[in-house]
């Protein structure tokens, strides 16, 4: 198993994305620390799911100090980390034409929870990874990321802007160190935040633009991880993968 003896941290693990994520990773032979905010019955759940190959922490990430201490419990239960996956993440919604304390406080929180706690992590994992021989960052950004994004959720699209370029910047300052990184970049995936959409707009709204039709399964988001994790794929460093059934442009 391509992934057999490696540990990695996946945050959000609890949601669609994240146990797909460690679904995948447990089939290559990885051990996995499982992060969640609140469902710790869900974290532990998908651990058994897993055959108990790892543990499950929670951590605030909407927090200051959420992200450093979340990988201090992790450091202290795995040892030896050699992968970190930044998929927690948050959507919300604000006008233009709020007030300014609550338009401040969506896009505080957006980018603490979607960017800053990936920051702190990644400050972790770099000086971790190079004490320990190397290891890889993979983040779950977006494709609102890389088009823009509806007027009232610009937050989640700039946070998501944000994660990748710190993917570029880890890539090319650390590649050299044995330290790589990769964005994956998906748009509708079957999830809870989706279903919110639809239940909204319809799923019309939702599958317009996408010229296969059809919302890209978690599982696929799981697989795309444990494959970017894999040792032999290092010159995936810097990479944006998209997986958006060919809508980047729509």
């Amino acid at each position: 198993m391509s992934l057999a003896g490696r540990a990695v941290l996946v945050t959000g693990a609890t949601g669609a994305i994240g146990q797909a994520i460690c679904v995948a990773l447990a089939a290559e032979g990885a051990r996995v620390v499982i992060h969640y905010g609140r469902n710790r019955a869900a974290a532990e759940a998908l651990l058994a799911q897993i055959g108990g190959a790892g543990w499950c922490v929670g951590a605030d990430l909407a927090t200051a100090e959420g992200a450093t201490t979340l990988w201090q419990q992790a450091e202290a239960l795995a040892g030896r980390l050699h992968g970190l996956v930044n998929n927690a993440g948050i959507r919300s919604e604000v006008a233009v034409g709020a007030p300014l304390d609550q338009w401040q406080a969506v896009w505080g929180r957006e980018f603490r929870v979607n960017f800053l706690a990936a920051v702190d992590l990644t400050k972790a994992a770099i000086l971790h990874f190079r004490a320990q021989g190397g290891g890889r960052i993979v983040n779950m950004a977006s494709r609102a990321g890389q088009r823009g994004y509806a007027s009232n959720a610009m937050a989640y699209g700039a946070s998501k802007a944000a994660l990748i370029n710190l993917t570029k910047s880890v890539a090319q300052s650390h590649g050299g160190e044995g330290i790589t990184a990769v964005a994956i970049a998906p748009g509708w995936v079957r999830t809870e935040m989706a279903e919110a959409f639809i239940a909204q707009h319809g799923e019309a709204a939702a599958l317009a633009g996408i010229p296969i039709g059809a919302m890209a399964e978690a599982a696929e988001i799981g697989e795309l991880v444990a494959f970017a994790l894999r040792p032999s794929q290092a010159s995936l460093n810097g990479a944006v993968l998209d997986v958006n059934g060919g809508s980047y442009l729509r």
